[in-house]
């Protein structure tokens, strides 16, 4: 059922930018910081600075929107965690919402572009890649699944493209030729709570409906996003 959200907090700590956003009847505040390890120590902060300058409480929510990958390991734990925890202890539905799909909406919001291939950093010489196409509102359809994938992997659909986010700089050179018939590139973007936010509404209001704390998850794409150490011998 279709619903018409007042109030959205939205967490994103999936990449470097470590951010929180509240959502308004439309209107956005934010909260943002870069950094690469000091997420957990910001998040609540931010969070807290963030309600108290609109005297709003947790309770006064509709739901919480958070980023739930693909991303940084821990970031992305992090996020999801603290979205469980706050939403847990008032209560609310929570919006799991894809950081590529925020950094897409980043993309159309920033330079209008209705046909975006965003690319992350996974480190170890891989991306997140995904072919997004948005309408007039922002609304986004994906052309395949989220995929981890090495930069020889990726590969524009027909017609005209532009690309967006940190992953295009961290593989700039294996990503030349693609680079090359791009129309318009901005490596510059991050996902960030904002976007978050804003899809969350979108989705809300065509009648996706929160989900309950208990089956919120992150989404890492890697089977395996840790080595283990391998046993030493015996002696």
């Amino acid at each position: 059922m279709p619903v018409e959200p007042r109030r959205i907090l939205a967490l994103d700590t999936a990449t470097e930018n470590c951010s929180v956003a509240l959502w308004l009847d439309g209107e956005l505040r934010v909260r943002a910081q870069m950094s690469d390890r000091q997420h957990a120590d910001l998040l609540l902060g931010m969070v807290d600075e963030l309600l108290r300058e609109v005297r709003v409480e947790l309770t006064d929510l509709d739901c919480l929107a958070f980023g739930r990958g693909p991303g940084g390991f821990t970031g992305v734990r992090i996020a999801t965690s603290v979205a469980q925890g706050l939403a847990l202890g008032a209560d609310l539905p929570v919006v799991p919402v894809s950081d590529l799909h925020a950094l897409a909406w980043r993309a159309w919001q920033a330079h209008g572009w209705r046909r975006v291939m965003v690319a992350m950093d996974a480190r170890m010489g891989e991306l997140y890649a995904l072919a997004c196409e948005l309408d007039g509102q922002g609304r986004i359809t994906p052309l395949a699944e989220e995929r981890v994938m090495p930069p020889g992997d990726l590969h524009l659909p027909p017609g005209v493209w532009c690309g967006a986010g940190p992953g295009w700089a961290a593989q700039a050179d294996a990503l030349a030729e693609v680079i090359g018939r791009l129309d318009g590139l901005d490596d510059r973007l991050y996902p960030d709570a904002a976007a978050v936010a804003s899809l969350a509404a979108l989705a809300l209001a065509d009648g996706t409906a929160g989900i309950d704390v208990a089956e919120a998850r992150p989404v890492y794409l890697r089977d395996r996003v840790a080595t283990p150490k391998r046993a030493k011998p015996v002696a």
